[in-house]
């Protein structure tokens, strides 16, 4: 029993960081129809950032983290502008399109950061909590509150604001959303500053938990597309349940399987997808692509 929760805490730990990359993959998927495949090497920077302005240019962990989603975000604005002739294109042409910026953004980071990697320290370094026996890592713990608190605040912004109104119904209808006078491209890049900003969320938190290189990408960005796809591509909730998923299946497979654990992973993942192709909360209204 022990070993059950202390493995389920380290999924949903791992889940929930799962769960930003795959929010990211949703939103700018409702807002433009295009599924950036970039998004994982967005991540890699993203993390490369924040273990730069916490290691190197030594600022507290946590604002480091703000100025790396900050850049981060920046970078957003220029990967929608590059990305922009690809929106409701064809699918291959947005594979291509997004895949090929993706290398070109992993060779700026191998450029600029070398290809070795770096091994980025916990910024907390308390013992784990004892709670009834079952030692928990006290960072999995301010993972889990960042990433709970990122995922409110998005919804609260989505939910609750005019600008995440006009994100909402440029996802639900473009041309009737441009004929009321909503700023479509505006929307578009905003969709893009957040999701970047949640890709360098989930690279700075996942930093002290994995080790960053520029390969941690594709592996991040593969389980996050999953995550989105399994709670139901273009749901904010649908991502968050299906990164969460996503997190606990691949703890507890590298538990039990150990050098079969992406495997157990992905084939259980295909069955339930080939149980509920639309995942779990599919939404037929963004049909964008």
């Amino acid at each position: 029993m022990q070993v059950f929760v202390q493995t389920l805490v380290g999924g949903i730990s791992l889940g929930a960081i799962y769960a930003l990359v795959a929010m990211g993959f949703s939103l700018v998927y409702r807002t433009m129809g295009l599924v950036n495949f970039a998004h994982g090497n967005v991540v890699m920077i993203g993390a490369y950032l924040a273990s730069t302005f916490y290691l190197s240019v030594r600022l507290p962990f946590a604002l480091a983290m703000v100025v790396a989603i900050a850049v981060t975000g920046l970078i957003g604005v220029i990967i929608e502008r590059v990305l922009r002739p690809l929106e409701n294109k064809d699918f291959d042409l947005m594979l291509i399109g997004t895949i090929g910026f993706g290398i070109v953004l992993d060779a700026l980071a191998i450029l600029i950061w070398g290809a070795t990697g770096r091994a980025v320290p916990s910024p907390v370094r308390s013992a784990p909590l004892d709670v009834f026996g079952i030692r928990i890592r006290t960072y999995d713990l301010v993972v889990l509150a960042v990433a709970a608190a990122a995922m409110v605040l998005l919804v609260l912004f989505l939910q609750r604001t005019k600008r995440g109104a006009a994100m909402q119904a440029v996802a639900m209808d473009h041309e009737a959303a441009t004929a009321v006078g909503i700023h479509v491209g505006r929307s578009n890049a905003i969709a893009f500053v957040i999701g970047a900003g949640l890709a360098a969320l989930a690279g700075g938190l996942v930093g002290p938990l994995l080790y960053v290189s520029p390969s941690m990408g594709g592996a991040l960005g593969i389980k996050g597309f999953a995550g989105a796809i399994l709670g139901g591509f273009g749901s904010i909730p649908g991502a968050i349940v299906g990164g969460l998923a996503i997190g606990v299946l691949d703890s507890f497979a590298a538990g039990h399987f150990q050098g079969y654990s992406e495997l157990v992973t992905f084939v259980v993942f295909a069955v339930l997808i080939m149980v509920r192709p639309t995942g779990i909360f599919g939404e037929k209204t963004v049909n964008r692509a």
